[in-house]
């Protein structure tokens, strides 16, 4: 196993570490990647990211990799070394709950310690059985892929565009500029009590108000905008808290001259007023009204709140104690609806929306707001919960580029 290498980027707060071998140091160690910098994150209090799309593994703040190669040397004697013999050529082994270290030299089972922080985030994320590549592997791999057939999307998925998720320059900050911890802190502060002057004006959000507002609506926004009914939309008629949402982003939007000109923590502080921060049809808003036919291009700037929302769900479940939220599929069901509300309702007037259906769907799985599972049962089947019958399969139609990219790269991993 060659030692940890890493380099110190950024500054001030959005200085932070890159381990740029860590791909090759984890599979020395027969381990998927996205463990060993679990693990780092626990040890050092610090956020990561275990899914990169570009093989660029990030610890928030500076660490020295001498450090750091302290903490995988712990890494190795809890969770790879073999307990009896200390032989490293152990295979993870799940049964009932437990963690299982296999020895492939003296065939010793040895438990791996369950109060591990690690040990709850191995249990929700287990390797598949057979799987060489862990999966940001898989990512990194089907990036090249296309990338390599050349489908002219490379300014979404390579290093042409700086605002593309995986981008040069400062391309790969705009999410972490928005993380969890960043909107927390910056809605906490704007969420302090203020003093208002008398003349000091705020938007009318009495039921008449909302109503006239709604009258001035194109037609197709003049519906609900969360469709389908259920336990959180207690309010019918088109005046739901979800259509508060939707006509105050909008208003707004006329008001500042744009919608990307509103702010992710105002938005966020708006639903969190309305009581549907972290409900999932709040997702459905969203995706109707924060975003304009450059959706492409937008996706990596909100990204952070739309994670924000997903992940404050109280359906949303804990990893490893506490370290890390896991979205619901609920939540990315009623995102890929918006998504696809947006597409089939702007498609109507313009049809050159429909291409961007698959870089916005390789945009959001890049950032881990939609898993694959969901995103290919999805894409099986049309349906008319959001949107007509004929325009869903249309949507669906526009995302055979993204479909077939999965499907296909996970029919190499298979073969391999």
């Amino acid at each position: 196993m060659e030692k940890l290498q890493s380099k110190i980027e950024g500054k001030g707060n959005g200085i932070k570490t890159v381990i740029v071998n860590l791909s090759s140091v984890a599979q020395s160690l027969a381990r998927p990647g996205a463990y060993v910098i679990k693990y780092f994150g626990f040890e050092l209090g610090a956020q990561t990211n275990s899914n990169p799309a570009d093989d660029r593994w990030i610890i928030n703040g500076a660490h020295e990799a001498s450090k750091l190669q302290d903490y995988l040397n712990g890494f190795i004697t809890k969770f790879v070394l073999c307990k009896e013999c200390k032989n490293p050529e152990t295979d993870v082994v799940i049964k009932d709950g437990h963690i299982v270290l296999d020895c492939k030299a003296c065939g010793k089972r040895s438990d791996v310690d369950l109060r591990l922080k690690l040990s709850g985030f191995i249990l929700k994320n287990q390797p598949k059985k057979g799987a060489k590549k862990d999966k940001a592997a898989k990512k990194a791999a089907r990036e090249a892929k296309l990338n390599g057939n050349g489908n002219g999307d490379s300014k979404e998925n390579g290093n042409g565009d700086s605002n593309s998720d995986n981008g040069s320059g400062d391309g790969d900050l705009a999410i972490e500029a928005n993380s969890d911890d960043e909107m927390t802190r910056q809605a906490e502060e704007l969420d302090a009590p203020r003093e208002f002057k008398d003349d000091e004006w705020t938007v009318d959000m009495s039921a008449e108000a909302v109503k006239a507002r709604q009258q001035q609506l194109p037609d197709d926004l003049k519906q609900k905008l969360v469709l389908g009914g259920g336990d959180d939309d207690d309010e019918e008629g088109g005046n739901s808290s979800y259509d508060q949402l939707g006509s105050w982003i909008i208003s707004e939007a006329e008001e500042k001259g744009g919608v990307d000109k509103l702010d992710d923590v105002e938005i966020y502080l708006k639903a969190k007023e309305l009581g549907i921060e972290s409900k999932h049809r709040t997702l459905l808003v969203l995706m109707q009204t924060i975003f304009t036919d450059d959706i492409a291009k937008q996706i990596p700037k909100r990204a952070g709140m739309l994670k924000k929302v997903s992940k404050d769900s109280e359906h949303a479940y804990y990893l490893a104690n506490n370290s890390q939220m896991v979205t619901t599929e609920k939540h990315q069901r009623s995102l890929l609806g918006g998504l696809e509300r947006f597409i089939g309702t702007r498609g109507k007037e313009n049809p050159k929306i429909y291409d961007e259906t698959s870089k916005v769907l390789i945009l959001i799985y890049n950032v881990d707001l939609v898993d694959e599972d969901v995103v290919k049962k999805w894409g099986s089947r049309a349906s008319k919960k959001y949107i007509d019958l004929a325009t869903s399969k249309k949507v669906r139609k526009s995302a055979d580029v993204f479909l077939t990219w999965l499907n296909e790269a996970e029919s190499d991993d298979d073969s391999e």
